[in-house]
């Protein structure tokens, strides 16, 4: 059983940011969490964009799901983007994008 990150973004949310307890696209994304690409754009919503040397760093660690996998791939397709183009709207490596193209024949 995987961290139950509802409770996490909650705690965080009432203990440090009590003003965005009120902020109902936090809410909303609290109650239906269920991907890696929801957990990642709740943590803008809360923190906001980080700086770069942070951003880098904590890049490092990031895990993705195959649904969210597929996310990305699609929103490349849809979009016509290159890889270094998808890379740097979701700030990630292109070679990470190639692999995933190249695992899953997309």
């Amino acid at each position: 059983m995987g961290p139950d990150y509802k409770q996490i973004y909650t705690d965080i949310v009432e203990e440090k940011f009590p003003d965005k307890a009120d902020d109902l696209k936090i809410i909303r994304k609290l109650e239906n969490i269920n991907s890696v690409m929801d957990i990642i754009t709740l943590n803008k919503l809360i923190f906001g964009e980080a700086g770069l040397l942070i951003q880098s760093e904590s890049q490092k660690l990031r895990s993705y799901d195959r649904k969210s996998i597929f996310s990305i791939l699609e929103y490349q397709k849809k979009n016509r983007l290159n890889n270094t183009e998808t890379a740097n709207h979701f700030r990630m490596s292109r070679n990470t994008i190639s692999k995933w193209k190249r695992i899953f024949k997309v």
